[in-house]
């Protein structure tokens, strides 16, 4: 198989794209939201203020999780998946 843009990498730098867009939203609603936003708390660990930074940190952190952690996944089995079909060489 030749190594081309696409299958794992397209799928690894769309997710890469999606939490870079999460945390550019986070900086403009952090720059152009409202005033009294309360700050919000990141895995009920750190309180992060609504600030540019903060809801960019906060959005990045919360997406990156809930779709990186399936996508780990993904990943590991089917490396396992390749790796048990018989007669082929992993």
């Amino acid at each position: 198989m030749s190594e081309t843009f696409g299958g794992r990498s397209f799928v690894v730098a769309f997710y890469a794209l999606i939490v870079a867009i999460t945390g550019v939203v986070g900086a403009v609603l952090g720059v152009a939201g409202p005033d009294d936003l309360t700050p919000v708390t990141l895995l009920g660990l750190v309180e992060l203020q609504p600030t540019p930074l903060g809801l960019a940190v906060y959005g990045m952190v919360t997406v990156g999780l809930a779709l990186g952690v399936p996508l780990a996944l993904v990943v590991v089995v089917s490396k396992r998946a390749d790796a048990e079909r018989p007669g082929e060489n992993p």
